[in-house]
């Protein structure tokens, strides 16, 4: 008698393969396909004949959004949770991904019943969360099941429009011959839900765990399923976390939110630049203060730096917070276009807060910054935005207004910004210092 059938999926992108092969050939990762069972699917029901529907004949709901409770998880979506859409929050174990969505499902049920699932917790572990956040809601429903069947069920017969899964990780259909977490489980489940979701206006968020990597757990379909991804991202042994969207098909991709931990829950950072930044009045050598944008929103971010003599060959380049690469090549900038050798020079920059910075506009306040602990000299109260080139020329950043009324805002009384972008700065008390080269920036700071 024959075994059960088999087949490999890679649990990156979910390319089916009929063998086992060290690199999967749909995205090209290694080690990443799986073995599962398969069973033959059911025949379904026939739905009857589908027809298309002309654009300009289908009904919209434009503004139909839930409001959070949160300013800035409302930022993040885009003005709010937009009615019927599919959600998915990541990150890593403890950020606390159940601890936001307790509090979203407390001030949702204010106007209507709200269904929290769990496949990780009992109703007793919920329940005494909620006790310490203090809430206390009737019209939060839990349902401590692990089946996708179940939640079907209960939705459509209750009509829940707000449900949670905690997490898609956990969750288990029968019809699928495999464990939960797995490539098959996670893509089936999903799909259930993307269905359950779009045919009756149930507005679905759900909890995604990610691997050592930092990628969502699963195949990478998942993402492409649903209409919002978010990452929720800090360190544990600090209690600011940040909340970005990565993907979002109803408002602006790569905006962030920033919330502080506390005993009773997640509360708003109302005014991120003032605990990125830390105390500018304190001027320091090797400090710069660079003006960056998330999505929509202007940063002020603190650059650290620290140059010392190495007594290890080669030298040292310790980075965090931006990318290790584009350090280096600052570094090399400065070596060819200002004469400054790093050969013998250990380097190291942090971006204090906490804070990620991939934008080039954070250039020119690393090298002012590691000028200035060369030359042990503060910068002095000033903002510091552009991109350098590495021919050494200062290159044009966007969105340089709102930049330059961010820094006004926090009293900064000078900004350096790049000459092709002076023009296009409208009235503003601060003293606006054009430059167009490298060799312009450092005869002006030193």
């Amino acid at each position: 008698m024959a075994g059960p059938k088999t087949k490999f999926y890679c649990r990156e992108c979910g390319q089916e393969s009929a063998r086992w092969l060290g690199r999967c050939p749909g995205c090209g990762e290694w080690n990443t396909l799986i073995e599962e069972r398969v069973e033959k699917s059911k025949p379904t029901e026939h739905r009857g004949i589908v027809q298309a529907i002309p654009l300009t004949e289908i009904q919209t709901m434009e503004g139909q959004r839930l409001d959070t409770g949160s300013p800035e998880l409302n930022r993040v979506f885009g003005g709010g949770v937009v009615e019927g859409s599919f959600v998915l929050l990541s990150g890593e174990p403890g950020i606390g991904k159940s601890t936001l969505f307790l509090q979203m499902a407390e001030y949702l049920s204010r106007k209507e019943n709200v269904l929290y699932v769990s496949g990780e917790e009992s109703a007793r572990q919920i329940k005494l969360r909620a006790d310490r956040m203090e809430l206390s809601s009737s019209r939060v429903h839990i349902l401590a099941d692990n089946s996708l069947e179940a939640v079907r069920s209960e939705v459509l017969n209750k009509g829940y429009k707000v449900v949670f899964i905690d997490s898609i990780q956990t969750m288990l259909l029968e019809d699928v011959q495999s464990a939960p977490g797995s490539v098959s489980q996670v893509r089936e489940g999903a799909s259930f839900l993307l269905k359950l979701a779009k045919e009756n206006e149930i507005t679905v968020f759900l909890a995604g765990h990610i691997t050592k990597e930092g990628a969502i757990a699963g195949p990478r379909v998942l993402e492409h399923m649903v209409d919002t991804v978010l990452y929720f991202e800090g360190d544990q042994h600090h209690i600011f976390r940040l909340l970005r969207a990565v993907k979002n098909r109803f408002g602006p991709a790569n905006e962030i939110g920033v919330f502080e931990m506390r005993g009773c829950g997640l509360a708003d950072v109302t005014n991120p630049s003032m605990f990125f930044m830390g105390d500018h009045t304190q001027v320091s050598a090797g400090s710069g203060v660079a003006v960056v944008m998330e999505g929509t929103r202007p940063l002020l971010v603190e650059v650290q730096a620290l140059v010392t003599s190495s007594i290890f060959a080669p030298p040292r380049r310790t980075v965090n917070g931006m990318d290790y690469h584009r350090l280096l090549m600052l570094l090399a900038v400065l070596d060819k276009r200002a004469g400054y050798a790093f050969g013998t020079r250990d380097v190291f920059v942090n971006i204090a807060g906490g804070l990620d910075v991939d934008e080039p506009a954070a250039d020119l306040a690393v090298i002012a910054s590691v000028m200035s602990g060369i030359k042990d000299q503060p910068l002095g109260n000033m903002a510091l935005i552009g991109e350098l080139g590495l021919t050494g020329e200062i290159r044009g950043v966007s969105h340089i207004e709102q930049r330059i009324r961010e820094a006004e805002k926090f009293g900064f009384q000078n900004c350096l910004v790049p000459k092709v972008n002076a023009d296009s700065i409208g009235k503003t008390d601060c003293r606006i210092i054009p430059v167009k080269n490298i060799e312009e920036v450092l005869d002006f700071l030193f």
